[in-house]
């Protein structure tokens, strides 16, 4: 069984994907930018923060998955300035103090916005839940989101 947890992001209904996956113990989160909560950039300029706040947004969709920062074993970092590492270092390191993933951070030529610095991208591992365990926060896909087959079963997540 899959179950699926959507931001609400305007690109998951545009580009037909959802911010996490849980396929049995196996968590993917879908690469990950320094939105707000209204949609805008955040904290245009600063590396540090924007790596942060993709790190906020990954969590909120884990623990809607019924997981948090600790299952997570890998992260891929795609900057557009990889001579400011030590930023986005800086915060990838204060989320995952005392379980750090394996991770990989490398250099693109832009982001979805000029103002992003970063995106990252997440997998977890987390103790299988039985069906229902997680209760109330389900909610359905955004409008127009695409479902694969008929085990999806979607959830909900903060941007």
């Amino acid at each position: 069984m899959f179950e699926r947890a959507f931001s609400g992001a305007p690109w998951e209904t545009k580009a037909g994907y959802c911010r996490a996956v849980r396929a049995g113990s196996h968590i993917y989160v879908s690469g990950t930018v320094p939105v707000t909560p209204e949609g805008g950039v955040h904290a245009p300029g600063d590396g540090e923060a924007q790596a942060a706040r993709c790190l906020e947004i990954i969590e909120a969709a884990l623990h809607k998955l019924g997981a948090d920062r600790r299952a997570i074993v890998r992260t891929r970092m795609f900057v557009t300035a990889i001579d400011r590492w030590e930023e986005f270092g800086r915060a990838h390191e204060a989320f995952f103090r005392g379980h750090p993933p394996a991770t990989t951070m490398v250099e693109v030529a832009r982001l979805v916005d000029p103002a992003m610095l970063i995106e990252i991208e997440a997998e977890a591992v987390a103790p299988p839940v039985e069906a229902g365990a997680r209760g109330a926060g389900a909610a359905e896909a955004p409008a127009g989101a695409a479902q694969a087959g008929p085990a999806a079963a979607p959830r909900t997540a903060g941007r």
